[in-house]
């Protein structure tokens, strides 16, 4: 008997080791900012789960989900551009769910569309909008207040872009697409190539610094670069936003090109639970200020608004006008966009 006990013991406490070390999350993560640890800390708190997190960006993640199969540890992944979430969909990377708390909260429009039992691959919890930024004093802003405009002759030799291979350009590109159709984008892709002050290098805030050194006139860029130059403690970076004015394009038609920050559970997730929990965290109230705030951005959630002092400033503290397509749009249209950039030369 007394064996009897002693081995019910031993199960007892397997059991409940075996119970604790599946509290965790394994979170794959192209966000690389410093804000998202005490958010991820808030959550252990809150829950008693540990967030394990790896590192790299999207075309990384998806070559290592590829790469692990159904071996893979990872729970959540954590992506920073739609087209390349609408890819791993597509690549049957990530896993269904059905979630009232997430559907609820996360406008139809910010999330992959439903499978044919209802449940839903991604989730936008973020939101930047790619403006314009061009140099006041030579710029006037009626000529930059669409993206159409980009293309317009008079701006010929005056605009700066990073790669337009890039992953936020080819998401913009893909949305000017289901705006305006193939043969009109395949112009005006055309057209601003054409408008090109030099051969596209850099990051979005080397676009910006490029105006305020004069290098050329007109940049595109995700919001958030601009609003971290705005916020900087150095005083060289806010001169450089000084210098500078912001356009949030086609407030008059369709809308800014917003694209997100999302989250979606890895195909197989062996904590499911955990990591469902984890993405209705990130779009609650609080994490969604954290979550946007940290990195200059907008919450992808309903109702939830930010007191950023940069994105303010850059709105006049005004809502303005974004898109309504739905974003996986722009990862539906990205074979087109290759095809239109090559007919261009367009790298």
């Amino acid at each position: 008997m007394h064996s009897f006990k002693i081995l019910a013991l031993a199960c007892a406490i397997t059991a409940g080791a075996a119970a604790q070390a599946q509290e965790v999350v394994n979170l794959y993560s192209a966000r690389h900012y410093a804000t998202d640890e005490a958010l991820y800390n808030n959550f252990t708190k809150a829950t008693g789960i540990k967030i394990n997190r790896v590192d790299s960006d999207d075309a990384g993640i998806v070559a290592r989900l590829k790469a692990e199969g159904a071996a893979s540890p990872a729970d959540v992944v954590l992506m920073v551009d739609a087209a390349r979430l609408y890819r791993g969909e597509k690549d049957n990377l990530f896993l269904p769910i059905r979630s009232a708390k997430l559907e609820e909260v996360i406008p139809a429009n910010l999330r992959a569309q439903p499978e044919a039992d209802g449940g839903i691959t991604w989730f936008g919890l973020s939101t930047r909008a790619r403006v314009i930024a061009y140099n006041k004093a030579k710029v006037n802003a009626e000529d930059v207040d669409s993206y159409e405009k980009l293309a317009d002759p008079k701006n010929k030799g005056k605009i700066c872009i990073r790669s337009a291979s890039h992953p936020y350009n080819l998401s913009l590109f893909g949305a000017v697409t289901e705006h305006i159709g193939e043969a009109k984008a395949q112009q005006w892709l055309q057209g601003v190539k054409d408008n090109l002050a030099r051969a596209p290098k850099g990051g979005d805030t080397d676009q910006i610094k490029a105006v305020a050194a004069g290098e050329c006139d007109i940049a595109i860029t995700n919001s958030y670069y601009l609003a971290r130059l705005m916020r900087s403690s150095n005083p060289a970076d806010v001169e450089v936003a000084n210098k500078v004015s912001v356009v949030f394009p086609n407030q008059s038609s369709w809308g800014t090109h917003l694209n997100i920050a999302g989250g979606a559970v890895a195909k197989y997730s062996k904590n499911k639970d955990n990591a469902v929990k984890f993405l209705e965290y990130l779009a609650s109230p609080e994490a969604q200020t954290y979550f946007a705030n940290g990195n200059n951005e907008w919450p992808a959630a309903k109702n939830v608004q930010t007191d950023n002092p940069a994105l303010k400033a850059m709105t006049m503290d005004k809502p303005f006008k974004s898109e309504t397509i739905p974003i996986s749009a722009v990862g539906t249209n990205m074979p087109k966009v290759q095809q239109m950039l090559d007919r261009a030369g367009f790298q």
